[in-house]
């Protein structure tokens, strides 16, 4: 009697992908945030006022803005190793040179050839997805590169203060752009575009991947028409518009508000007060007070994280128990913009700093229980131009994160820094994201629409 073949059981080296992706989720939110907490210290050496601050912001959200479509294209032509590499070298370059400016004018142009270089990021990190994950696994993926972006910049304000409180803010910049240099040269080294082609990957994980044939091999023939007139894809992009819109106030102007308004308040929490206490004895009263800052800055982000690791793990769960995919995301979608609204506009009115950062918190908590959904509607709906159609709702997402800056610095110049106002206009484009996604269908793929 002879003794049946074992099978082997499939390898992991899709779950590696998923690594590298948090590492360079965490890179990216370091190198992009890390300009809000060395604001002051770059305002006052370059002389810059307000509507000049968020003018710097927004040369980052616009230029982001403009590449997520042709970066994400060009993943989907050539693969997203290649452009992959490519991005990362670039942005970490222009992290370097942030430290180089001289003057308003020439921050702007930096700032923008950095955000041209990580618009290329999030499209072709869900364009390796689309290849190296079986659809089973996405929605949890998404989730924990998310998580992992928002607490890469959760921790990047005490992360900053710390550098800066050895070296100067162009010095730190330098520092900075080194993580991303490191990441490229070992992704490079182990990653392939095509699962098949990996030497760490068997015949038994290659079968998990079997679905995936159509997503490896280059597209550049995107349904542009099909792209353009489909009201999923409009209302798809408007809800990211007014999701970044508000959100991008936790990464530019969080720690100046902090600065300005809460800053007498913030050893007012008993807290507070004790941490400021604690650390006085090795710290001067100033780095004290900025090491508070930072962390209450930081809340906003960490909360962020956990909002989209539940939606992830809370989707998954009753998508397993049959639940109808479009009612679960349009769920998460409809309670994360409400929350986000609400608790926004609530945070402005609490007195107690610490309790105000955690109202604060969990509207960027509701906020980001929409990420999973939105990104996974892109894989589903883009299929193999899954590059094309993420980069294109991050495209319109960073021009909300283009206005919000700028509009915030426009309207503390204007009139007489009444912060109100802009908490009061966030929430309210916050909650027309709630609206947008009762008319968005999150399945249908752009191709068999196409061919009815």
């Amino acid at each position: 009697m002879t003794t049946p073949a074992l099978v082997p059981a499939p390898t992991r080296a899709r779950h590696w992908v998923i690594v590298f992706a948090i590492v360079l989720a965490v890179i990216q939110y370091i190198d992009r945030v890390c300009i809000s907490q060395a604001m002051p210290d770059i305002a006052r050496d370059l002389q810059l006022t307000d509507s000049q601050k968020g003018a710097i912001f927004s040369a980052f959200g616009l230029a982001y803005a403009l590449f997520e479509i042709p970066t994400g294209w060009l993943g989907d032509k050539i693969g997203a190793r290649q452009v992959l590499v490519r991005v990362v070298l670039w942005w970490s370059f222009f992290t370097a040179a942030t430290g180089w400016a001289w003057n308003h004018v020439s921050m702007v142009v930096i700032r923008f050839l950095f955000g041209a270089g990580e618009a290329g990021c999030f499209p072709n990190l869900t364009k390796a997805f689309s290849a190296w994950l079986p659809t089973s696994e996405r929605t949890r993926a998404q989730a924990i590169m998310w998580m992992g972006a928002r607490w890469g910049g959760a921790f990047t304000p005490l992360l900053v203060v710390s550098v800066m409180a050895f070296v100067s803010w162009r010095t730190a910049f330098l520092i900075f752009a080194m993580f991303g240099v490191a990441w490229a040269v070992v992704f490079y080294w182990w990653f392939r575009n095509n699962p098949r082609d990996h030497r760490g990957v068997n015949a038994a994980e290659l079968e998990l991947l079997k679905d995936n044939a159509d997503n490896v091999a280059g597209h550049g023939d995107v349904p542009w028409r099909e792209l353009v007139t489909r009201p999923t894809m409009w209302f798809l992009w408007a809800q990211y518009f007014c999701l970044s819109y508000g959100w991008y106030f936790y990464i530019t102007w969080l720690p100046t508000y902090l600065k300005d308004v809460r800053g007498t308040e913030i050893t007012s929490n008993a807290f507070m007060n004790w941490l400021a206490g604690l650390l006085e004895g090795s710290l001067s009263p100033e780095i004290t007070v900025k090491v508070l800052a930072a962390a209450l800055a930081g809340i906003p982000l960490l909360f962020g994280g956990f909002g989209s690791l539940v939606a992830g793990a809370i989707s998954n769960r009753w998508l397993a128990r049959g639940a109808g995919v479009v009612r679960v995301r349009r769920f998460f979608a409809v309670l994360g913009f409400a929350g986000a609204s609400a608790l926004l506009m609530i945070s402005f009115y609490i007195k107690d700093p610490l309790l105000a950062m955690f109202s604060m918190g969990m509207a960027s908590f509701c906020n980001d229980l929409t990420m999973p959904g939105s990104w996974t509607t892109c894989m589903d709906v883009g299929g193999k131009y899954a590059g094309t159609v993420s980069g294109s709702m991050n495209m319109m997402g960073n021009l909300g994160g283009m206005a919000g800056p700028l509009v915030v610095g426009l309207i503390l110049d204007n009139t007489n820094r009444n912060w109100q106002l802009t908490f009061l206009v966030s929430s309210v484009i916050y909650f027309l994201g709630a609206i947008c996604w009762m008319f968005i269908d999150p399945v249908t793929p752009l191709e068999e629409r196409a061919g009815d």
